[in-house]
């Protein structure tokens, strides 16, 4: 496939223009450059290449693989099914996809059980269907496109911010506001490539903007409302380490050394931190549909136990 670049993406990225022009995700055109499969004028270019009007970006999209992924019978909480989306209620402590050290018992093994070849092809061998993800250890909903179509359509409003998801979690401390928004570009850590750190300009990481609500307060702990207008890997999980006030149980970021969190470190497992709400637009009808699922047995016990303290 071949693109000329227009003068509204003069001065931006390659694997921006990549997926701006050639219409796939930002996460497929970033594979695609690091697989050596594109080329700005003829010469391979790093995905943080910026390109120029006029510059002719080849690329190629190689030919679907086979999935190597095993269907597994894995019960899964699914809240809505049609043709076009499934929405899951994914657990604590289950994996999304296939990765090093997770190769199977993950929910794309299930997805895979239960729908067959009725998943989308375009988050590739070992993310089929997969439009966005959360972490191991949080709980909550999230979409899974059937097709294509669908997940085109998501990913693209997914991009744009008009998909809604409402997380609620548990942090350590009181907050000085009781609403806030936190601006902070987010990317790899400079020496811990497994995290995410915040960064004072995209150069080394991308926008991410959270919203925030306190809904309850404990003995030093708060229970939050969080509104995501960016899907950073860790987003949450780094903004409040950020801001001082760990999740509960993150012992990644900065969590889990209270007397409470050690106490009762076998039930957290983990961040507490549940995404309870999902408001997007069907691909298909057109339709809003609000999704919300209830919290989890490990959410409630721990936030009845701070009532407590």
């Amino acid at each position: 496939m071949k693109i000329r670049v227009t003068e509204t993406l003069s001065g931006k990225r390659l694997d921006l223009a990549v997926s701006e022009l050639g219409g796939v995700t930002r996460s497929a055109a970033q594979s695609l450059i690091e697989a050596g499969q594109v080329t700005v004028n003829g010469k391979t270019a790093a995905k943080s290449c910026k390109v120029a009007e006029g510059d002719e970006i080849e690329y190629i999209i190689p030919e679907p693989e086979p999935y190597d992924v095993v269907p597994q019978n894995i019960p899964i909480d699914i809240i809505y099914e049609d043709d076009d989306i499934i929405v899951v209620n994914k657990p604590k402590g289950m994996v999304v996809h296939p990765a090093a050290g997770n190769p199977d018992g993950t929910l794309v093994n299930a997805l895979l059980y239960h729908c067959g070849d009725r998943l989308s092809g375009i988050g590739g061998v070992m993310r089929p269907g997969i439009v966005h993800r959360i972490d191991k250890d949080t709980s909550g909903l999230l979409v899974v496109a059937k097709n294509d179509f669908a997940h085109n359509f998501l990913s693209e409003e997914i991009k744009e911010h008009k998909v809604s998801r409402i997380y609620y979690a548990v942090a350590n401390g009181r907050f000085k506001e009781q609403e806030g928004t936190v601006d902070a570009p987010i990317g790899r850590h400079m020496t811990d490539r497994k995290k995410m750190a915040v960064y004072k300009s995209t150069e080394h990481a991308r926008d991410a903007v959270t919203h925030y609500r306190v809904e309850e307060e404990y003995s030093g702990f708060s229970r939050l409302r969080l509104d995501l207008e960016t899907g950073r890997t860790h987003q949450i999980r780094v903004h409040m380490a950020y801001k001082g006030h760990p999740l509960l149980g993150d012992t990644v970021y900065g969590g889990g050394h209270s007397k409470f969190e050690r106490q009762n470190a076998e039930l957290l497992s983990g961040q507490c931190l549940h995404a309870r709400e999902l408001i997007l637009t069907h691909p298909r009808s057109g339709e809003m549909m609000h999704f919300e699922s209830p919290f989890p047995e490990y959410f409630t016990v721990i936030t009845e136990k701070l009532k407590r303290l």
